[in-house]
């Protein structure tokens, strides 16, 4: 084994077929505190804005540069992170990130101006990154190969069920405590996780090439002026706006594939890309979060606004998605390890659309348990879609190239939640009162297309 620093002291675990069943539960658990916390930061900071704003006397557009500066830093930074991880090791990456995810929680917590907020939030962004970058690779070293599709549900049901929970966390964090407190509770969890992680996360096998800092800044500008271009284009900015924004966008994305072309193993996985099965998988994840994000944010704009819930109400509302996510989730698991991927998601991603139809075809009055058998519906076709997409973005691309594979897997996921909410924001500059409605239908089509997307997989498998 070649030298370690002083992360990898602790630990005498090295990658082979998995861990024992012990030290697998504890690895996972780790690793589900760190992912869980980066996701649930990704949307607990939504309803906490406007208390944000008005203690920190700023304005409410001042301060969704809040939620837009921990996006950025996670899409900008999610690829290089990755490939880093191939380089130094996934371990290495992903305690350093929980690290300073930790402290810029911290910084969150105690900031005392807008910019010191928004300084903290991108620190937290770019750890939160090089937690979701390289998670998903370091489930092939944690599960043997039999039972991967059990780390995959188990996975895809923290990130998800995070997701889902984060505006209901959030209500009752602010019903008892200041919006500090939102990432306070980050700093004692996110030191178990770190202090954890040293003593069960594994070793496993480093590439010999080196990351090239030219192509990791060109990614960076790359992504990140193109979220910026969603989100302006949803909000029908003016041409001198967008002209730069696109003009950018191409530059850099063309540096960024000329700088690459030649690389054993690029940073944007293009290798990977080219592979049907992974494109596939790369198309099924985005349109499927596409949809995600267009329910999310725009349910509770109609639960609020069109039918006067309030917060807590809303959050409750929300809650049998993830329920049914929860339950899901890990059967979806237990399944991918024994039929394809494809099928899996495909049949998920159908029910996902039925159930974002029939939401779209509510009473105008509808009742508590006419929403929440809509919810309950789409959370099983959520649930029962992500843990063998992933099983399919892993098992497409080689064992080498798993940190670049895993990148993906963070990096579309994030591309399609992003793309919803610029939607959804298109949706209401249409119309205010119809937009969450319009919203609902857009996101059954990128269900329905994700769908389509995933059954494919079983035609490119038998060619």
């Amino acid at each position: 084994m070649s030298t370690q620093t002083s992360l990898d002291t602790d630990t005498v675990i090295t990658a082979g077929d998995g861990l024992p069943p012990r030290a697998r539960g504890l690895a996972i658990f780790s690793i589900a505190i760190g992912v869980g916390m980066a996701s649930l930061d990704t949307a607990i900071a939504n309803v906490a804005l406007p208390s944000i704003a008005e203690q920190l006397h700023t304005s409410p557009a001042a301060s969704v540069w809040i939620i837009n500066v921990y996006q950025l830093a996670m899409v900008a930074t999610l690829l290089p992170f990755a490939a880093l991880g191939e380089i130094v090791g996934y371990r290495r990456v992903l305690l350093y990130g929980l690290l300073l995810f930790t402290l810029a929680s911290l910084g969150c917590a105690l900031a005392w101006s807008l910019p010191s907020l928004v300084v903290a939030r991108l620190l937290q962004g770019i750890g939160a990154s090089a937690i979701m970058g390289v998670n998903t690779a370091l489930l092939r070293a944690i599960y043997p190969a039999k039972l991967l599709g059990r780390g995959f549900g188990t996975n895809a049901l923290v990130v998800a069920v995070a997701f889902a929970v984060g505006p209901t966390m959030a209500s009752l964090i602010l019903s008892v405590a200041n919006w500090p407190w939102l990432f306070a509770i980050n700093v004692p969890l996110g030191i178990s996780a770190f202090f954890l992680g040293r003593k069960v996360l594994p070793v496993t096998p480093r590439a010999t090439h080196k990351l090239d800092g030219l192509t990791a800044l060109y990614n960076v500008g790359a992504f990140s002026l193109l979220i910026l271009l969603f989100g302006d284009a949803a909000h029908q900015a003016g041409l001198t706006t967008l002209l730069p924004e696109i003009i950018g966008t191409a530059v850099f994305f063309a540096l960024l594939l000329n700088r690459q072309a030649n690389h054993k193993a690029p940073m944007l996985p293009i290798d990977l890309i080219r592979r049907p099965l992974f494109a596939l998988s790369v198309v099924t994840s985005i349109c499927t979060f596409a949809a995600q994000g267009l329910a999310f944010v725009a349910l509770p704009f109609f639960f609020s606004s069109s039918l006067g819930r309030s917060a807590i109400e809303t959050g409750f509302l929300m809650t049998p998605w993830a329920v049914m996510v929860a339950i899901m989730a890990p059967i979806a698991g237990r399944l991918s390890d024994h039929y394809s991927p494809g099928a899996l998601g495909g049949i998920g991603l159908a029910i996902l659309a039925i159930g974002l139809i029939s939401l779209g075809l509510m009473p105008a009055s509808p009742s508590i348990i006419e929403i929440s058998w809509r919810m309950a519906v789409c959370g099983v076709g959520f649930g029962f879609f992500q843990a063998p997409n992933l099983k399919g973005f892993m098992g497409s691309a080689p064992p080498e190239r798993g940190g670049s594979a895993s990148g993906m897997v963070a990096t579309s996921r994030l591309i399609g939640q992003a793309t919803g909410a610029a939607l959804v924001a298109y949706c209401f500059t249409l119309s205010s009162e119809t937009g969450a409605m319009l919203a609902l239908w857009i996101a059954a089509t990128f269900a329905a297309v994700a769908s389509v997307a995933s059954f494919w997989r079983l035609v490119v498998v038998r060619r």
